[in-house]
Parts: structure tokens; C-alpha cells; sequence
């Protein structure tokens, strides 16, 4: 009775796409996943991975300035996530992940690109990394995703894993969860609106994705970070200061390991600083991509 009382419907894809599509939107099958990416500006093409139950919409703040600055911007909704929503064999761990990517890449015959991405797009964009050194000119990682962690998981991945709650996660998902897991992510709780509220809400809701939530949240934990050290593309590493999610310690995991990387840390920024500062984070990154990564000195704060 209560879950009928409380039940979260589904939102149908076609209600997602009529709010969260464009012009700029296009969909492509991969794998027979019909994937939602945009494809903006022309010049030096950079690929841009979104986090956990995020969407293209993240790197809004990023994409029109990009644009400007003579960049092609691909960005897609993930695997698990947005309009793409749930893969056919539910495998969502950073080899299928790796695998996906290659193959849309494929699919756009892209030669060689800069590869960003926040959280579970960080961890997915060193994996690819790892394996596709020719593919990417430069790389930036926005608070990613990698090393396993002793530090209590949000509260979201604890239900995911126990069981029956998870079950009933698939039904029940209040917009006030949604609400307090942005202000865990973001350090300003003023720029968590009610219009952001809402996308992460309806997202999520898709058909099928709370699910995808579910089997990927039983993956974390999992280590790959050892293929850190093969990884030679020059990167930069930017992170806010007050993530509540992955520790800033971390950063200077991803830094001691990564030969040809600079680590830049955000204050008074959480877990997503192209969203809650995308002007002020996007500023690192142009700065990183116009200048020769061998200055040793260059972003010091």
C-alpha cells in the first residue's frame, strides 16, 4: 500500500526528449543503445563525460564559451543515464564504459581529441586513456572517480546496495533526495534551483535508469588505477577543495601517478566545479590547453 502511496513513476523518454532536447541534439545507435549527444562549434574537437545520474547538461556552462574559442564540443548522455537510459546487458563498469566510448568515437571518425570528464566521466576518461593513447591530445579530469575509499559512501549508494531498499529504490525516489544529494555535490546550496532540481529529478526517472543506478552503484570499490601510471597525455587534474563526495586527497593520488599531469585545487567548490563554477573552472582548463604542458609552473594558485 505504501508504495503505492508514494510510487515515483517512470517519465517516458518521449516526455525527456520534448524538455531536453535541442537543435543541437542528435541520437545515434551504439551497440543498439539509442545514445542522446550534442555536437557544437567546429575546430579542435573535446569530448566532454558527465558523473553518476548527471546528463549532457552538465557541461552547459562550458560549452558555449568553448564554442567561442574555436573548440568542437561532443558530449553525450551516458550509458545509465539522461535520454540514453539503461543498456540492454546492464554493464556499466569502466571496461564497458571504455568500449561504449570507442565505439561512438568510432562512429564519428575522430582521429585524435581532448577528452574531459567529471566523477564517474573522470574515471572513464583515464580508463579510455589507458588504452587509446594515440586518440587523446590532452586530457582534464574534473573530481574523478578511481580510488577505492574507506570514507562513508554517500547515502544514495548505501541504499542502492542493501537489499529491498534497493528494490523499492526503483519506485520510490522523492525529489527531496534528489535536492540534498545536489547540495552534498555542490558547496553553494543557493545555486542548487528548483529548475536543476527538476532535470536531475526527471532524468533519473527515465525508464529503466533507476535500475542502471542500482547495478552501477554495485561496482564501486572496483580499482583500476594502476593503469594511472602507463597514462602520458598531458593532463590537468582540477578539484574542489570541499567535495564531499571524493576526497581532495585524492587528487594528489591522481597527481603522484599521472607522469605528465598538474593538479589545480577550486576553493569553496564541491564535486562538480564545471557546473557550480563553470566559468572560473573553464578558465583553468583553457589556460592548461594553450599552454605546453612541460612549463612545470603553470596554473599555481
Amino acid at each position: 500500500m505504501l508504495l503505492l502511496i508514494f510510487r515515483t513513476p517512470d517519465v517516458s523518454v518521449d516526455s525527456l526528449k520534448r524538455q531536453y532536447t535541442d537543435s543541437n541534439s542528435h541520437f545515434m545507435s551504439v551497440d543498439g543503445l539509442e545514445v542522446h549527444y550534442k555536437d557544437e562549434g567546429s575546430g579542435t574537437p573535446i569530448i566532454l563525460l558527465h558523473g553518476t545520474s548527471a546528463s549532457l547538461h552538465t557541461w552547459d556552462g562550458w560549452t558555449k564559451e568553448l564554442t567561442i574559442n574555436n573548440y568542437r564540443v561532443i558530449r553525450m548522455d551516458l550509458p545509465a543515464f539522461g535520454i540514453t537510459g539503461a543498456n540492454k546487458d546492464n554493464l556499466y563498469d569502466l571496461p564497458s564504459y571504455s568500449k561504449f566510448l570507442t565505439d561512438f568515437v568510432n562512429q564519428l571518425e575522430l582521429d585524435k581529441f581532448i577528452l574531459a570528464g567529471n566523477s564517474l566521466g573522470g574515471s572513464i576518461s583515464w580508463h579510455y586513456t589507458s588504452s587509446n593513447p594515440e586518440k587523446v591530445q590532452k586530457l582534464i579530469l574534473l573530481d574523478p572517480a578511481g580510488f577505492p575509499s574507506k570514507k562513508e559512501r554517500p547515502l544514495v549508494f548505501e541504499l542502492a546496495e542493501i537489499p529491498i531498499l534497493n528494490q523499492i529504490l526503483k519506485h520510490i525516489t522523492p525529489k527531496s533526495l534528489i535536492k540534498d544529494n545536489l547540495e552534498q555535490v555542490y558547496f553553494d546550496d543557493s545555486k542548487v534551483t528548483e529548475n536543476l532540481v527538476d532535470r536531475y529529478h526527471q532524468m533519473i526517472l527515465r525508464k529503466g535508469s533507476r535500475a542502471a543506478f542500482i547495478e552501477r552503484a554495485k561496482l564501486e570499490g572496483q580499482d583500476y588505477t594502476e593503469l594511472l601510471y602507463t597514462i602520458k597525455s598531458p593532463t590537468l587534474i582540477i578539484w574542489g577543495e570541499d567535495d564531499l563526495w571524493i576526497p581532495v586527497e585524492d587528487g594528489f593520488k591522481f597527481k603522484e601517478r599521472m607522469a605528465n599531469s598538474n593538479l589545480v585545487i577550486m576553493k569553496e567548490t564541491g564535486h562538480v566545479p564545471m557546473e557550480e563554477k563553470p566559468l572560473e573552472s573553464l578558465a583553468l582548463a583553457l589556460n592548461f590547453l594553450n599552454l605546453e604542458i612541460e612549463n612545470e609552473n603553470f596554473l599555481k594558485e
